[in-house]
C-alpha cells in the first residue's frame, strides 16, 4: 500500500561537527605508523623475560601485539604483515628481527591484550553483542544454494562507556552463549564507579541484576522488562525494592515509550554505535581459525578502536 500524498515524509536528522579541524587531524593520525609501532615498542622488541623450558622466545609480547595490530589496522594477512615490517625496518635501518607468520599465529593464541582506558570518574555503561563470521559462504552463495554446515559465527560482547565512547570490556564467545552470562565478567573488568547500566531486553535476567547489585548497588539500571514481565518482589516485603520492579511499575504508569525517554534508555544505542564503528573499521569477519586466536584478534581490534577514540572524536550537534 502506497503512502498518501498528504502524509509527511520523515526527514533524517542532520548533524554538524564543531571540531572538524581537530577531528580531521585525528583521522589522519589513524594511518600513521608511529601510532601503532611506537618507540617504546621498538625498545621492548626483543624478549627480556625469565628463561623458560625448551626454546626461548625471541620476541616480546609487545612486539607480537604490535605486529598483530598493524595486521588488523591495515587489513593484512600474517605473511603480508611479516613482509611489511621487514621492508619497513630495512628502510629505517633497524636491525631488529621480524617474527614470521607461523610465530605470529602461535604466539597470538596466548597473548594477553589489555584495553587502553582513560581516567573517567564515573561510568555510564551500555552493553550489546553482535555476531562475527568465522568462515562460511557469502550472500550470493547462500541465496543460490542455501546454507552449509560449515557456516560458523562468534558473538562479540562489548561494554562501552556512553560518555567517552571507550570500550571498557570485550569478550568473544560461542554463538549460543546468552548475553546475560557475560555481564558479571564484564563488570569485573571495570575499576571506576558505575553510575548507570543500560542494555536491551536480552539482559532482563536475574543474574544481571545480581551482578549489578554486587558490583554497583547504587547504579541506575535501564533495562526494559519483557512485555509479559511480572513483579519479582512485592511491595509489602521489608526488603528494599528491586530496580527492575521499579522500572516495571513506572512503565505501567506512563507507558514503555515514555519510560525510555525519561530514563535515558536510548543511550544504549551507543553500544550499537561502537559495534558499528568496529565492523566498519575491521569488517564483520574473523580470519583466525582457533577460538583462542580469534579472541586475541577481537581484543586487538577493540584496543585499536580505543586508541582511535583517544586520537579524537567528532563533537557533533543536531541541526534539524
Amino acid at each position: 500500500m502506497s503512502k498518501s500524498k498528504n502524509t509527511p515524509s520523515r526527514q533524517k536528522a542532520v548533524y554538524h561537527v564543531r571540531n572538524w579541524s581537530e577531528y580531521d587531524q585525528a583521522l589522519v593520525k589513524r594511518g600513521s605508523l608511529t601510532v601503532w609501532v611506537s618507540e617504546e615498542v621498538l625498545r621492548m622488541w626483543r624478549h627480556a623475560g625469565p628463561p623458560q623450558r625448551g626454546a626461548q622466545f625471541t620476541y616480546s609480547d609487545q612486539a607480537i601485539e604490535g605486529m598483530l595490530t598493524v595486521k588488523e589496522v591495515f587489513h593484512l594477512t600474517n605473511r603480508r604483515t611479516e613482509g611489511f615490517l621487514r621492508s619497513l625496518f630495512e628502510i629505517l635501518g633497524l636491525t631488529l628481527p621480524v617474527a614470521d607468520h607461523t610465530t605470529l599465529s602461535r604466539r597470538g593464541k596466548h597473548l594477553q591484550v589489555s584495553l587502553p582506558k582513560g581516567a573517567c570518574e564515573t561510568l555510564h555503561l551500555v552493553m550489546d553483542s553482535s555476531g562475527l563470521k568465522v568462515y562460511g559462504e557469502g550472500e550470493w552463495k547462500v541465496r543460490q544454494h542455501g546454507y552449509s554446515k560449515r557456516r560458523t559465527w562468534r558473538k562479540l560482547h562489548l561494554l562501552v562507556d556512553a560518555d567517552s565512547h571507550e570500550i571498557q570490556a570485550a569478550f568473544l564467545s560461542q554463538a549460543g552463549l546468552p548475553d546475560a552470562d557475560l555481564v558479571a565478567p564484564a563488570l569485573a573488568e571495570v575499576e571506576q564507579p558505575i553510575a548507570s547500566f543500560g542494555g536491551d531486553g536480552a539482559y532482563d535476567k536475574r543474574k544481571v541484576y545480581q551482578a549489578l547489585q554486587a558490583r554497583a548497588p547504587d547504579a541506575a539500571v535501564n533495562i526494559p522488562p519483557r512485555k509479559d514481565a511480572r513483579i519479582w518482589q512485592h511491595g509489602n516485603t521489608k526488603a528494599p525494592p528491586l530496580p527492575r520492579d521499579e522500572n516495571l511499575r513506572t512503565i505501567r504508569q506512563m507507558g514503555r515509550k515514555q519510560w525510555k525517554q525519561v530514563s535515558g534508555y536510548h543511550r544504549r544505542s551507543l553500544a550499537e554505535t561502537a559495534m558499528y564503528r568496529l565492523k566498519t573499521l575491521f569488517g564483520d569477519q574473523l580470519t583466525a581459525r582457533l577460538l583462542e586466536t580469534q579472541v586475541t584478534q577481537a581484543l586487538i581490534r577493540c584496543k585499536a578502536v580505543n586508541q582511535m577514540t583517544h586520537l579524537g572524536m567528532p563533537d557533533s550537534f543536531l541541526v534539524s
